[in-house]
């Protein structure tokens, strides 16, 4: 079941668990074993991730493509539309887009019949004065709960095609 979880205490994401900061994490299992790179292309490749790169790419001529995706994911590449790899291990990969941030990480629980953990968590840094976010941000919140939750649970049905 996908569902908001805790950032793990060893997430690249808690270098931006600062005062003023947003930080959240949402997790679901997969059955099989997901590599991160697998998590990351079809994550990046959804159709509806491919809604924003199309906005990315129209309004702010951000282009990417299937095949960036998949360079991306195999780290061949440190850009990908408007993110750069600010950090990335055997199962995370931590993306800066200006003041937001986006994590990705695969867990795998071995065994005979192995399960996957995906991870999908954001930081949204503060950029007023006094260390606040903006009020757009607050208005947006619960859009970005719903929308990390849709990409997140689009992700999962890409990897358990690619499990199968």
């Amino acid at each position: 079941m996908l569902a908001p979880c805790p950032i793990p205490t060893d997430s690249l994401l808690n270098a931006h668990r600062l005062p003023g900061a947003f930080t959240d994490c949402y997790a679901v299992s997969v059955d099989g074993s997901v590599s991160l790179a697998e998590f990351v292309f079809a994550f990046y490749t959804t159709p509806l991730f491919k809604l924003e790169r199309w906005l990315l790419a129209h309004v702010l001529g951000l282009a990417s493509s299937d095949a960036q995706a998949l360079q991306l994911a195999r780290a061949e590449v440190e850009r990908f539309s408007a993110w750069k790899v600010e950090a990335r291990s055997a199962g995370q990969i931590l993306l800066e887009a200006g003041p937001t941030r986006s994590w990705l990480s695969v867990e795998v629980q071995a065994g005979p019949q192995p399960v996957t953990t995906l991870r999908f968590g954001s930081a949204v840094l503060p950029t007023r004065p006094g260390g606040k976010l903006g009020w757009e941000f607050q208005a947006l919140l619960g859009f970005h709960r719903i929308y990390s939750r849709l990409l997140l649970a689009a992700a999962r049905r890409r990897v358990a095609r690619f499990a199968a």
